[in-house]
């Protein structure tokens, strides 16, 4: 019987709801925003629109799966009952830990360009990122509680910026706009283009399910658990659709489509000098809230992991005081440090890890919804205090959806090699670890799914 007993039960929706908003909300996911409202123009919304309702389909696979299975395992506890335990690692290795080298170096990168943009001189490279990985991993050992507090501001105070500048930008007088546009001549993601444009949008709303590695310190995660990832993804929809459309009225196309920095842009045109600092408190407390996220939820997972043998006994352990897995949570701080390390002269590089990064999570999103069908059919009868609204069309649209938004994940055909070739090789490496870690050091067929009585201890 898995000893997750330990685990302290205190997070309600709040905090839940900071989380899944809090990962989403970032500087890397502004600049895919503003690139894909420069590319499309107002019909961006369009693409934007269909990112949500695929968003929609994977919290209700991950909601129907997490109650089912309320451990921090998550997406590999899922998977080992629905389909064994290689694809059980190799969803959490590409979904989340890969993420997290990838995704979240990507975005203190980027932290430590704008802070050397606004501030120049201030602090030596990487001095400011690594100071953001190292107060969030102290913080996340310390406590699930302080964790939640730090997010539900974090949270706040990112969304409230952007709303702010949105909402300037749209309706303030006096604020130079570009012309009133024609909407038929400006939005144009017309026929297969709207599909390269969806698979934009979708990094907009991706990672809502990090409220499921937290089921067992949730306060009823029957209720708390789906409504928190539906209402954020609806928060996100709002924040980025006002966030674009005021982009829009006041940046050409071409200057969104071009920017490295377009946020900087932005933030510059519609509030001038003073926006800097809005820009700055905005762009400070998305790579705090996101990598704060990734603290709590990622280790969490690996935590799951290490319980059900599936990976090194110590990650597992938990701290002898706050009760929280700090060797999974040291084990994810490193990882997400040393490659951006070796990015700090880099930054062009920057595009190709979030569009890796997205590469590896859609592929993750398409297993849950995998396991949700292959559990509908071998456990008809099992209890589910959520089930999927309309099953399976959600699941059916979710896996054609994220498979497409695969398909056309590089922005651009001269970086079509470099993302495939850099989130294949790690995939692969992925691969050669998970299946030797099955079949020998836990003695199991690599698609030999796991009896549910064993992973709920039962």
């Amino acid at each position: 019987m898995n000893d997750t007993s330990s685990l302290k039960r205190i997070l309600g929706f709040r905090p839940l709801l900071a989380v899944a908003v809090g990962l989403v909300v970032s500087q890397g996911v502004m600049l895919v925003m503003l690139q894909g409202a420069g590319l499309a123009g107002y019909g961006f919304l369009v693409p934007l629109g269909i990112g949500y309702v695929l968003a929609l389909s994977y919290a209700f696979s991950f909601s129907e799966l997490a109650l089912m299975f309320p451990r921090a395992g998550t997406l590999s506890t899922y998977t080992e009952v629905a389909i064994g335990h290689f694809p059980a690692i190799l969803a959490v290795f590409a979904g989340y830990v890969v993420v997290a080298m990838f995704a979240l170096s990507a975005e203190l990168v980027l932290i430590d360009l704008v802070l050397a943009e606004l501030f120049p001189g201030l602090l030596p490279p990487m001095v400011s990122a690594l100071a953001i990985i190292a107060f969030f991993t102290a913080m996340n050992i310390r406590g699930v509680d302080v964790f939640a507090k730090l997010q539900s501001a974090l949270a706040f105070i990112m969304v409230l910026a952007l709303l702010a500048v949105s909402l300037m930008a749209i309706f303030a007088a006096g604020v130079p706009r570009m012309p009133s546009p024609n909407l038929l001549a400006e939005s144009n993601p017309m026929g297969w283009g709207v599909l390269a444009l969806t698979a934009l949008a979708i990094w907009g709303f991706v990672g809502a399910e990090f409220v499921c590695p937290l089921v067992e310190e949730t306060k009823e995660p029957e209720r708390n658990t789906p409504r928190s990832m539906i209402a954020g993804i609806t928060i996100i929809l709002v924040v980025y659709a006002l966030f674009c459309v005021g982009a829009l009225a006041h940046i050409p196309r071409e200057a969104l489509a071009g920017s490295p920095l377009p946020h900087l842009t932005y933030f510059k045109a519609v509030l001038g000098e003073e926006g800097l600092i809005l820009l700055a408190i905005a762009a400070f407390t998305a790579t705090c809230s996101t990598v704060n996220t990734s603290l709590a939820a990622v280790p969490r997972m690996i935590y799951g992991m290490a319980k059900n043998g599936q990976t090194f006994e110590v990650l597992g352990a938990l701290h002898p005081t706050y009760k929280t897995p700090w060797a999974a949570i040291l084990f994810v701080a490193i990882a997400t440090a040393v490659p951006m390390l070796f990015l700090s002269s880099d930054p062009d590089a920057i595009l190709v890890l979030l569009t890796g990064a997205s590469v590896s999570w859609l592929i993750a999103y398409i297993i849950a919804h995998i396991d949700v069908i292959v559990l509908r059919m071998r456990m008809p009868h099992a209890a589910r205090p959520f089930r999927t609204p309309f099953y399976p069309l959600p699941q059916l649209f979710g896996i054609i959806g994220m498979g497409v938004g695969i398909f056309y994940a590089a922005p651009s055909p001269e970086l079509e090699g470099k993302i495939l070739s850099s989130a294949g090789v790690v995939l692969l490496i992925g691969c050669l670890i998970s299946a030797v870690w099955v079949r020998f050091v836990m003695g199991k067929g690599l698609f030999a799914p796991e009896p549910a009585e064993v992973v709920l201890g039962d």
